[in-house]
């Protein structure tokens, strides 16, 4: 079990239903008539054409060029292919996120066995088999899209920053930026995260001394939220190796803090904190602002945050989408959250903090009903396009009756409320507001309702909810498992004509 095993079983699938996705559907589907046509003219070296429906910046097809670049002499022999252009086939070109969801299912290990030191290496294998699995991510994998490209770029970003590689993460972290623009937003969260980490630094009896040692602050600020140093130090003597740390951060007097201390308590020490280490912080984090800067020239010089087709993806007000996100990660973890144990643990934790989690409870439903009212978009992509599961669960539930969206809220509510209650067990409060934070900017401005968009958003509560329960993890790998059968039976053997237009259609995510 490990990195080989994962990576072994994950290429045992994408090889066998990448050729047969090939075989069905060879030429370039919906959102590949742009992206393909792209990629070729990079692989002729015509770096100067644009596609004005593009949206996304050309990081996808940089890799690609590395990938062919690596298979051309193999695809000049077997299939005779006389120049570089020729070998940059649909086929081809999709099979870079075949490669690239094998990388980020190692990633995902890692990860694991990073935050969670503890567990067993059968079980971070099993866990992060089950999330290669995730249905928007597994699904994609297949095709030429930047959702793969994108969430393995991230997630690069992230592990190289949760080992003090600050540098080599801002990199990857301006790769993930090329791969879609709003993976800014992740990569601050990155950033976010350690900064809270090191500021918040806490060893295993929740305080260090008001004057501590440098090597002692060093070995507390190092320290995951998410396994204590015993528990480090044990899957360390497993590997056989002892990680160095290289983080510039080095305080002579940080304040820690209890796990139990409020919201209020954790944003005063943590400010505190960085005052005292503000030239710490900015030397190991200054290549993010850099990245930061860049990112704001563009948007300036390009006058809108996407490249191509801004009158269809203005930004917009679009509230109603962060309720949507809720409740989609919710059912991707429905063994979870949607069981009577877990709502009666919920229902116990509000009586308990009564009656200020009343007044919660009531400002939550009071927003997101006002949410759905006002800022609920029916994007004319999502209405017109029935090639989309989003179209039918628009059209057959959110829009079947009039009061159907406002039945829907509380069900928006228990789904934030589960998961800020699961990630308050093992993450600080500022930590979860960070992440609410992140969501809320990556999903808001967006007025089209796309499952693709909840992805990464998704990993990372997944990544830092502490869930144990192996029956759980088994239910979401079989969930997993079915829904996607179902979207790939359908995409290739249940294809359908329209009547304005010629070629088959497709059923997609």
């Amino acid at each position: 079990m490990g990195r080989k095993a994962v990576a072994l079983i994950v290429s045992s699938w994408i090889v066998p239903i990448s050729i047969l996705v090939n075989h069905i559907v060879p030429e370039p589907y919906m959102d590949e008539i742009f992206h393909v046509p792209q990629a070729q003219k990079y692989c002729k070296a015509n770096f100067t054409s644009w596609d004005p429906m593009i949206t996304t910046p050309p990081g996808l097809y940089f890799v690609s060029l590395a990938h062919v670049a690596s298979l051309f002499p193999g695809i000049h022999l077997v299939n005779n292919a006389s120049s570089f252009s020729d070998a940059c086939s649909v086929s081809v070109l999709r099979f870079t996120n075949g490669v690239l969801a094998v990388f980020c299912s190692i990633l995902i290990y890692d990860i694991i066995t990073h935050l969670r030191p503890a567990l067993t290496d059968r079980k971070a294998t099993f866990h992060a088999l089950v999330l290669t699995l995730y249905p928007l991510h597994w699904f994609f994998t297949f095709l030429y899209y930047t959702d793969v490209a994108s969430l393995t770029a991230v997630l690069a970003a992230y592990l190289c920053c949760l080992k003090k590689n600050c540098w080599i993460s801002a990199l990857l972290g301006a790769v993930a930026v090329l791969m879609r623009q709003t993976n800014i937003i992740w990569i601050l969260f990155i950033v976010c995260s350690e900064v809270i980490k090191l500021t918040l630094a806490q060893q295993k009896d929740d305080l260090l001394p008001e004057k501590s040692s440098m090597s002692e602050v060093k070995v507390a600020s190092s320290t995951s939220r998410n396994g204590a140093t015993s528990g480090s130090n044990l899957r360390k003597r497993r590997s056989g190796h002892v990680d160095t740390v290289n983080h510039s951060v080095a305080p002579t007097s940080v304040h820690a803090i209890p796990h139990s201390a409020g919201l209020c308590e954790e944003m005063q020490n943590m400010l505190s904190n960085i005052w005292q280490l503000k030239w710490e912080l900015v030397f190991s984090f200054s290549p993010f602002f850099l990245i930061l800067v860049a990112f704001l020239a563009f948007v300036y010089w390009n006058g809108s945050i996407v490249l191509g087709a801004k009158d269809a993806h203005k930004v917009s007000p679009h509230f109603a989408q962060l309720l949507y996100f809720s409740l989609v990660s919710a059912l991707f973890m429905a063994p979870v959250h949607f069981t009577s144990g877990q709502f009666v643990a919920l229902v116990q934790s509000l009586w308990k903090k009564k009656p200020f989690s009343f007044f919660q409870l009531v400002i939550a439903l009071t927003i997101s009903f006002l949410s759905v009212h006002f800022f609920s978009i029916a994007h004319p992509y999502l209405l017109a396009d029935n090639r989309h599961y989003p179209f039918y669960l628009w059209r057959k539930v959110i829009a079947s009756h009039w009061i159907m969206k406002y039945l829907l809220v509380p069900l928006y509510v228990y789904s934030w409320f589960c998961i800020f209650n699961t990630l308050v067990k093992t993450q600080k409060k500022i930590w979860v507001i960070a992440y609410f934070l992140a969501s809320a900017a990556t999903l808001i401005p967006a007025p089209l309702i796309e499952f693709r968009y909840y992805t990464i958003p998704f990993f990372f509560l997944v990544l830092h909810s502490d869930v144990d329960d192996t029956i759980s993890w088994l239910l979401m790998g079989l969930l997993y498992v079915a829904i996607n059968l179902f979207t790939m039976s359908m995409f290739l053997w249940r294809p359908f004509y329209w009547n304005h237009e010629p070629g088959l259609q497709r059923f997609i995510w």
